[in-house]
């Protein structure tokens, strides 16, 4: 299989093992997930996060998006948390799984297939954060 587009530039790097790419802002240091692509990105500068994070809380997508979301077809439900990065910042992605999630558990960065085109990001449970 060829290698799929991102669905968003500059979400992540592209290492083998790639990671999300924050915004640390350049007055307080405070980091925010996605790095900014206004006028305030001059205000940033762009940090590598950690592959690794706790559940903070997850739920499950029952119903399609509105515009502009355009995933696969049926619209099938799945798993949306909220990870905490520790130390970072804490990060609302997709789940690969909604099977065994228990808050506070280990998650872990992945790149999946989106729609067949694209790809995103999602977290997965495993490796300790």
């Amino acid at each position: 299989m060829s290698k799929l587009e991102p669905i968003a530039s500059g979400l992540w790097t592209e290492e083998a093992e790639p990671r999300l790419i924050g915004g640390r802002r350049k007055d307080n240091g405070r980091i925010v997930f996605p790095m900014p692509t206004d006028d305030s990105r001059d205000a940033f500068d762009a940090v590598p996060l950690s592959r690794t994070g706790k559940l903070w809380s997850w739920t499950i997508q029952g119903f399609e998006p509105k515009f502009p979301y355009a995933g696969k077809a049926p619209f099938r439900p799945f798993g949306v948390a909220y990870v905490e990065l520790p130390g970072e910042v804490i990060v609302e992605t997709r789940l690969t799984t909604t099977e065994g999630l228990v808050i506070g558990m280990p998650m872990t960065l992945v790149i999946e297939d989106f729609d067949g085109q694209r790809s995103c990001f999602a977290f997965a449970p495993g490796e300790k954060a």
